[in-house]
């Protein structure tokens, strides 16, 4: 029990934790005070009941960003760390949670959901209690998406991620594994089958460099890596491209397998967008990092790489980053994994016509409906990566929850 930590909760009447700084809402006072009466399962209940990956997202969420950054006493540079707190909770109560029918607000509707990571999990959660028939389509073996084959096992316990799968195949839960939607079986023909149709597929497609030699055998792909790191040869020295939460995983990944690795990044440390606590780890690691560098060539065993720096736009007033030409300089290395970003896999609409928005991405509603120019199918939502690009567990959490209330709001009895 961490009573002392709990104790310096102010139990804010509108607190910033949970109505600003959490995109799922945790009912952070509510809790607290259930925890410091040592009533933990109705505390994990609230918990589950609001976000049924609580007790992931309490490990691997970037809680500086959102509830610890939060927090009002960081004033005085001492706020409360409650993501322990919700970790412990949430731990506990996992192993005991059961599926179990609550209504019939949705009794006879069948549902398809694309993917099984945190979308496909939370929307199974609450549809599933709601008493809709689901079935759950996924190109991988096993349930779980990007919590079993993104996230290092060092950053999260698979036996979190198996709770989740026992959870789901335990209340009778149709999962047709190892099916591709968009060449195995058209997304056109789901529409046809099911009453609901949720993507939650994530975003694993990567983005390109965009220089020569990107197609080098030297050059590895981020996710498959992370997948199943054991299968590549990394060499001595590798160097990964990015400043994200995927780049820190990737790289201490590959520190666990013996390689020399430097993280190269065309902007600054404060400039990064992965969780500085990840940095941090990475660097205690043994990661070594470099910024103010953009790679231009990749050529064999080394790659080009030329310095940047940062500069305010005179016109936006906005502060840039920008490569010096003539910064050339060569860095051997035998292994490039660029991490730099990634996209949803598109194909999964293939064959039909979806609206597209100005980046060229399938346009999805505030209600997570999916509009496709023809308008012959309407029972499509999507949620997560899908509609958001890449983005944190608990954000993809809070798409399904709006995808789902806007389902309910519309198919319920």
């Amino acid at each position: 029990m961490n009573n002392n930590e709990a104790r310096r909760c102010l139990l804010c009447k509108k607190p910033k934790c949970s109505i600003t700084g959490c995109p799922v809402h945790t009912p952070v006072p509510e809790c607290m005070e259930l925890y410091k009466e040592d009533r933990l399962d109705e505390a994990g209940k609230l918990l589950f009941d609001n976000n049924p990956l609580s007790a992931i997202t309490s490990r691997v969420c970037d809680w500086r960003q959102f509830c610890f950054g939060n927090c009002v006493l960081n004033v005085k540079k001492m706020p409360v760390r409650w993501y322990e707190i919700e970790k412990e909770i949430s731990a506990r109560y996992l192993p005991w949670v059961k599926l179990e029918r609550e209504s019939d607000e949705l009794a006879g509707k069948t549902v398809a959901i694309v993917g099984t990571g945190p979308v496909g999990i939370a929307a199974t959660v609450w549809l599933y209690r709601m008493g809709a028939e689901i079935t759950l389509y996924d190109s991988n073996r096993h349930i779980g998406g990007v919590l079993r084959y993104g996230i290092p096992t060092f950053r999260l316990d698979p036996i979190l991620v198996e709770a989740y799968e026992r959870l789901i195949l335990g209340a009778g839960i149709e999962f047709r594994s190892k099916v591709k939607i968009g060449s195995d079986l058209s997304l056109a023909t789901l529409s046809e089958d099911y009453d609901i149709v949720l993507i939650g597929a994530g975003a694993d497609k990567p983005s390109r460099l965009g220089i020569p030699g990107e197609d080098s055998p030297m050059v590895l792909e981020a996710l498959p890596f992370l997948k199943e790191p054991g299968a590549f040869n990394l060499g001595k020295k590798v160097i990964v491209i990015g400043g994200g939460n995927v780049a820190m995983d990737v790289s201490r990944t590959a520190v666990r397998h013996g390689a020399e690795t430097w993280i190269y990044y065309r902007k600054t440390y404060e400039n990064m967008p992965a969780n500085p606590f990840e940095v941090e780890e990475a660097q205690r690691e043994g990661v070594n990092i470099a910024v103010f560098q953009a790679p231009v060539e990749v050529r064999e065993g080394e790659v080009v790489f030329r310095d940047c720096e940062n500069f305010r736009n005179p016109y936006s007033g906005r502060l840039e980053t920008r490569i010096i030409e003539g910064t050339e300089h060569v860095v051997e290395c035998d292994t490039l994994i660029p991490a730099i970003s990634e996209k949803p896999d598109f194909h999964v609409v293939a064959g039909l016509r979806p609206v597209r928005d100005e980046k060229g991405w399938v346009a999805v509603g505030q209600d997570g409906l999916v509009s496709f120019e023809d308008n012959l199918y309407n029972n499509i939502y999507a949620a997560g990566d899908f509609v958001l690009g890449p983005s944190t567990i608990v954000q993809a959490v809070a798409s399904t929850k709006v995808a789902v209330n806007a389902i309910k709001e519309r198919f319920s009895r």
